[in-house]
This record gives structure tokens, sequence and C-alpha cells, in this order.
């Protein structure tokens, strides 16, 4: 991959995990999903997970979307990711680590009030049809804040 190429790409990767972040937050979970690989997987699975009935692993882009759906809600929610550090190990692959901070809120009858959390997002992507798409996610917390509604 030349350096052209190479700096498109990741600005195309930039420009994906904005979509991804803008879609969660604005709740528009068609976009959410459009963003993901259709055999992605989203492993959510570490010890201060949303929702703890569940094991916190996801496959494929309408079971995360669901995933959201069911751990968010329309509750407001802010998340960003910054720092970005984006390798390719081939022209149609590509892994990015970000540093992460969301905070949710959640309204009466949710299992959770709030959450305050900062961390690492690990992702895979691949090029698809020319374009980019998520195709692993993976969370790793450094630190969480959450309250439960029976705190």
């Amino acid at each position: 991959m030349d350096d052209l190429t190479r700096l498109v790409a990741i600005e195309d990767i930039k420009q994906l995990f904005a979509r991804y972040y803008r879609a969660l937050d604005l709740k528009d979970w068609d976009a959410f999903e459009s963003v993901f690989a259709p055999d992605a997987v989203m492993d959510m699975s570490q010890p201060d997970r949303i929702l703890v009935a569940e094991d916190g692993l996801y496959r494929g882009a309408s079971a995360i979307r669901a995933f959201a759906e069911r751990a968010i809600g329309q509750g407001p929610t802010i998340d960003k990711g910054v720092m970005p550090i984006i390798e390719f190990p081939s022209d149609t692959a590509a892994t990015g680590i970000w540093a992460q901070e969301d905070r949710l809120v959640w309204p009466q009858g949710h299992p959770n009030r709030r959450l305050h959390g900062h961390g690492y997002e690990h992702h895979v992507y691949e090029k698809v049809d020319g374009r980019w798409k998520i195709k692993r996610v993976r969370l790793e917390r450094l630190h969480v804040d959450i309250v439960r509604a029976q705190d």
C-alpha cells in the first residue's frame, strides 16, 4: 500500500468510527448497523458490562444492533474515541486501537442508572465492496463507574 492510499484509508476508517459513535449517540440504529460487516463480532464481555445477564459476545451486524438497542435504549449517551493507532496487515484489512470514553444515563425501569467509563476499543476492519466496515470490536475498560438500579 503506497503512502497516499494508506492515508486515504486511515481517513476513511476515522470517518467510519465517527459514524459508529454518532449513530449510537443519536439512536440511529439503521446507520449503526450499517457500519458493521455482516459477520462482525462485538466483544463487550468485560466484568463491568452493561447487561450482566448476557455473556457480552454478539455475532452479526443485526445481533450487534439488537444488543445496542437493549443495552442503551433511548437514554442519552456521549461517546468519544480519540488517538487512533491504525495499521494495515493487507490492502483490505486493518486494525485500530482507540482511546475511548463514554457516559450513559438510563431512564427509569432500566436495570442500570448511569455509567462513566474509559479505556480502549480494539477494532478489526475489512474492506467490503470498496468500503471499510467494522469486522470486530472489543472493549477494554481501564476504569468504569456504573450505578445499577438496585444500588
